[in-house]
């Protein structure tokens, strides 16, 4: 049949994104993953890694090797890819702030191997400006973070050509709450700052931007919502096309190519009913591989039981099959695009085109993606689609399969083992890599490790590139913590806006009304002017969107909420809440190290005096969790279950009577 393409295309790179414990324990996960197919290396790191922590660092409690590995110097490196011959291999690193530290880490380890920083390939994800908006994973101000990314692009550029130095993130701004239209728009915006960055910085000659250009890779979501989706990514396509030709004058079609790899949407994963995540998960993978003119490069999925805690091996192999089974078993690679000429897609794929063309000239007219980000335009527009979203979700508009329509069900025996239908993570884990780091810190010579840090201190107080005095940091033996922490004395440190004041307000719902006036009867009864709600995120958990729509629908039902953003200390959560005079204290831990965290705040108000402070946690928190936390005296524990807000609102009231000896 001449509708066949000469011969099959080749597949996308296959990945499972994959880290936890120790550098050890991933290595031997990752050699395993490569045995089984796997054609790439998704690196997961931890969140003292991810934010400049060493292990032994106090935000770094119950955090450690928790949601990926920990990685504090050339050691652990080492450990990390022992016997993977880095030469041969294609990594990605889900990195962002300290992103030019773990790839200097990873150049340095791959040179003791004997491969040529030349003939690396892979990707540190290096987009900070979403980080800002949804992960919060961020340290410096935004002007130095962009300058750490400039810096890390221009080298890679002249020393390890086949790298790709940022991987521009829109898969999150999904999950915060952008409609596919601010999806492109924003990471589009985010793009241009960096492209802009990169010129002017006068690191690059002008006629090598096309070697920038295709060096810049792309990190999507794909939602369930999968023919919406793929016509997405073709739109997205068309303008990376058009931004490139004529705003940086690219002239090669080639270099012009729109690359982005993928993870489909773990966030859009359900506790409920969980083996409904396979086929969510198959559905998402295709909106990014049925149109061919726009096919992932790379494919991670993740596993049915993340909305369960972290999957073990077995799962991160199903999800591995799947790929597998699609890429080698069905056809789709042995046809041209199948959509071209359908104008049922085209018509998709030019209002989303359009409509990203306007946000992206709306932040341009901002004064960029930078100014959009501290006036807090992007976080406002974002917390306002993540409200809408949830609105639809509670009304019924949108349908979840299991959550809230055909909740019937039967028991699952994929769960019926309780806690071993998930990966557990060692509590010893966490003292083993603190040992670990004090070992090797006693073992440098530390005159070496000052001038590294000194010189890296200048020259960030400078404007040179400062990729070379990171890698000496390297081999000096620098920690992860001790890098950061220098940045950090020159950067300074940064707290985004959080987008609460400016975001919409919830449709009303028909019972809305009356938790308001439970609030205000409540606050009446007490004496006070209004129940005060504090919503705190501690620990290095950044992922903020839950509290968020929190702290929105508790303020849209009255009660005055204390929200003061991410990365707090327990005491810092005790301090506000007797400064503050709370009548309630809500905590958000969404990374698992709930059962650290959560107690230290317990313990701090007990030791302020308010024990009888009721506290109320929620996140991704196992049945055995929540007993625990119950046990240890917090009020409630909510999980993705509880996805109407306005009942938690009226629960919250119920918690704060009850603690009152209110009837």
């Amino acid at each position: 049949m001449e509708s066949r393409l000469p011969e099959r295309d080749r597949p996308w790179v296959m990945r499972t994104y994959a880290g936890h414990s120790s550098a050890a324990a991933t290595n031997a996960l990752f050699r395993r993953n490569l045995a089984k197919g796997q054609t790439g290396l998704s690196v997961a790191f931890d969140l003292p890694t991810q934010t400049g922590y060493d292990p032994d660092h106090e935000l770094a409690a119950g955090e450690v090797g928790r949601v990926g590995v920990p990685v504090a110097h050339l050691g652990d490196a080492r450990a990390l890819f022992d016997g993977i011959p880095l030469a041969e291999a294609n990594t990605s690193m889900t990195i962002n702030a300290t992103a030019m530290w773990l790839l200097a880490l990873y150049v340095v380890a791959a040179r003791e191997q004997g491969a040529p920083t030349a003939a690396l390939t892979g990707t540190t994800q290096n987009d900070i400006v979403k980080e800002y908006l949804s992960r919060g994973t961020y340290i410096f101000p935004p002007g130095p973070s962009l300058r750490l990314t400039t810096d890390t692009i221009a080298w890679t550029v002249a020393n390890a050509p086949k790298w790709n130095p940022v991987n521009v993130c829109s898969y999150h701004l999904q999950e915060a709450g952008a409609t596919p239209v601010q999806e492109v728009g924003f990471a589009l915006a985010t793009a241009v700052a960096i492209l802009d960055s990169v010129r002017d910085s006068g690191q690059v000659a002008p006629e090598r931007m096309g070697d920038v250009v295709q060096r810049v890779s792309f990190f999507v979501n794909a939602g369930v919502r999968f023919v919406e989706e793929m016509a997405k990514m073709r739109a997205f396509a068309r303008l990376w096309d058009d931004l490139t030709r004529e705003r940086y004058g690219v002239r090669d079609a080639r270099q012009r190519r729109f690359r982005y790899g993928v993870q489909v949407n773990s966030l859009g994963l359900t506790e409920a009913q969980p083996e409904n995540n396979v086929q969510r998960i198959v559905l998402e993978m295709l909106g990014v591989t049925l149109s061919r003119t726009a096919r992932a490069r790379a494919v991670q999925l993740p596993a049915w039981n993340e909305a369960l805690g972290l999957p073990r091996p077995w799962d991160q192999q199903w999800s591995l099959r799947m790929q597998q089974v699609l890429a080698y078993e069905s056809d789709l690679l042995e046809y041209p695009d199948l959509f071209d000429g359908s104008r049922v897609v085209e018509a998709l794929v030019d209002s989303i085109v359009d409509g990203a063309r306007v946000e992206l000239d709306k932040i341009l007219d901002l004064g960029g993606v930078v100014a959009a980000v501290e006036t807090g335009y992007l976080k406002s527009a974002l917390v306002a689609s993540l409200a809408e979203r949830r609105r639809r979700l509670e009304d019924g508009s949108d349908v979840v399969v299991g959550v809230n329509r055909f909740t019937e069900t039967e028991p699952s025996p994929l769960t019926a083992s309780g806690a071993e239908a998930i990966e557990q993570v060692d509590p010893a884990a966490e003292r083993a890599a603190a040992d670990a780091v004090r070992a090797w810190r006693a073992g440098r010579d530390q005159s070496t490790v000052d001038a590294a840090l000194a010189a890296l201190r200048t020259a960030a107080a400078g404007t040179g590139n400062l990729m070379p005095a990171t890698l000496h940091c390297v081999r000096a033996g620098v920690t992860t913590g001790e890098w950061a922490g220098a940045l950090r004395e020159v950067f300074g440190e940064y707290r985004a806006p959080t987008g609460l004041s400016a975001s919409a307000a919830v449709h009303e719902d028909p019972t809305l009304a009356g938790v308001r006036e439970r609030v205000g009867r409540t606050a009446r009864d007490l004496g006070t002017g209004r129940l005060r709600l504090l919503v705190g995120k501690p620990g290095l958990d950044g992922h903020s969107n839950g509290a968020e729509q929190i702290a929105v629908r508790a303020r849209d039902a009255g009660f005055e909420v204390v929200y003061q953003g991410i990365r707090l200390t327990p005491g810092q959560i005790v301090a506000a809440a007797v400064e503050e005079d709370v009548d309630i204290v809500g905590l958000s831990v969404l990374s698992g190290s709930h059962l650290a965290a959560v107690p230290a705040v317990l313990d701090g108000l007990k030791a302020a005096g308010r024990a009888d402070l009721p506290v109320v946690v929620g996140g991704i928190i196992p049945p055995a969790d929540a007993s625990k936390l119950r046990e240890a005296g917090v009020a409630r524990v909510f999980t993705p279950r509880d996805f109407a807000l306005t009942s938690i609102m009226d629960e919250l009231v119920t918690v704060v009577r009850s603690a009152n000896g209110l009837p």
